[in-house]
């Protein structure tokens, strides 16, 4: 450790009040060197006597263990999460009373350590209550030892922060299965190949193509009709199915902020059901994005999305990077952003990819409608999510 670096942990433990009680003790004193007033004299005696007295108290040290247990770290919106800190004294001997602080989101629990015998152990315990999606840190843990006053404390670490991922609620859908694009052998394209599970047509050989292909019964029936050339198989190029969420994270596209919270929660269901089907799920909202087929991870991606600036069209672009292979395309934005967004949105992927808009809006009465070979979905609630998509199928 360096010497500036050791002159700035001495001064770090030093309290504001500490400062203010040393600036006006020696301001009271100077002024009373040139005054002779008595009551200046006392006063600044008084300021640094003070800060005599309660120097001792930061000599010894606290070496303790701390952990923090939190139980469940998942939850969904609403839902409480039983939490507890246990303080261990790891030092040899007794250990004086301290203090143990704890940040639970933005508030700090305070807790007042007793003394502790060597090796023994306090428990506290306390309950966090969920109300909007989200990532709540608990900790780190932090000890404070210094005078009751509060003029000189000296701060240790010894538990790293901890999350709590907060779920949106969630809307059961049904299986995305027929009419979303998806078959046992995965999801048809345009492209032609001569090679792959889904058969497409038969057609005439030509120099080049591999034998294996050719369908030997439709060539002997044709040849006994009089053609004189052999037909080989021709296939449609299929893919895993692929399902990705596009959520707006522009502010400016939500009436508030509860609109925006209606699509995380219409997002986190999709996604929940895409994968339940098998099928690879990709979420992007501004800079937050997963893509694979865990469950947990979507929704952890959820949990930490927010407001930004990036916009639809943005994430669209970078959706795209992630999940070439889309198959199936949820956007969602608020009412407020317009159609303008969603169809520059849409443009980003293949044609070949189902794409769905669902527009949120508060309130408004639930309705399917296509613009542009888009499926427009128009929700009030999440509750309307499930009737609406089979509606579009």
């Amino acid at each position: 450790m360096t010497v500036p670096t050791r002159v700035r942990a001495a001064l770090g433990v030093v309290r504001p009040l500490g400062w203010l009680l040393l600036g006006l003790g020696v301001l009271a004193l100077a002024v009373a060197s040139q005054t002779r007033w008595r009551e200046l004299v006392v006063l600044g005696t008084a300021c640094l006597l003070l800060l005599a007295l309660c120097l001792p108290f930061l000599l010894g040290r606290t070496r303790v263990r701390v952990a923090i247990v939190l139980e469940p770290s998942r939850v969904v919106a609403g839902s409480s999460v039983s939490g507890g800190v246990d303080v261990t004294n790891a030092s040899g001997r007794r250990m004086l009373p301290t203090l143990l602080e704890l940040p639970v989101g933005a508030a700090v629990h305070r807790y007042g350590v007793p003394a502790l015998a060597a090796g023994a152990t306090s428990q506290e315990s306390f309950t966090i209550r969920t109300e909007r999606r989200g990532v709540i840190e608990v900790g780190p843990a932090v000890t404070r030892r210094g005078d009751a006053v509060g003029v000189f404390s000296r701060d240790s670490v010894w538990a790293e922060a901890q999350e709590v991922l907060v779920r949106p609620p969630l809307v059961p859908l049904d299986a995305m299965g027929a009419g979303l694009l998806r078959d046992l052998e995965g999801v048809e394209t345009d492209a032609i190949s001569q090679s792959d599970l889904a058969f497409h047509a038969l057609r005439e050989y030509v120099a080049g193509d591999d034998l294996r292909h050719v369908h030997w019964r439709s060539s002997a029936k044709a040849m006994g009709a009089g053609q004189q050339q052999l037909l080989v198989r021709q296939y449609l190029d299929t893919r895993r199915s692929h399902a990705t969420v596009v959520v707006d994270d522009d502010l400016a596209s939500w009436a508030d902020d509860d609109e925006l919270e209606i699509a995380m929660s219409v997002a986190a269901s999709v996604l929940v059901r895409a994968i339940a089907d098998e099928f690879e799920a990709t979420f992007v909202c501004g800079p937050t994005a997963s893509s694979g087929v865990d469950g947990n991870l979507a929704l952890d991606a959820v949990c930490r999305a927010s407001a930004g600036s990036v916009g639809l069209v943005g994430a669209a672009r970078r959706a795209v990077d992630l999940a070439p292979d889309t198959s199936l395309l949820f956007l969602l934005t608020g009412a407020a952003a317009g159609l303008d967004p969603v169809l520059r949105a849409a443009a980003v992927f293949p044609p070949e990819v189902r794409r769905l808009a669902l527009l949120v809006e508060r309130g408004v009465r639930p309705g399917v409608s296509e613009v542009g070979g888009l499926s427009v979905l128009r929700l009030g609630d999440k509750d309307d999510l499930p009737a609406l998509l089979r509606w579009s199928v």
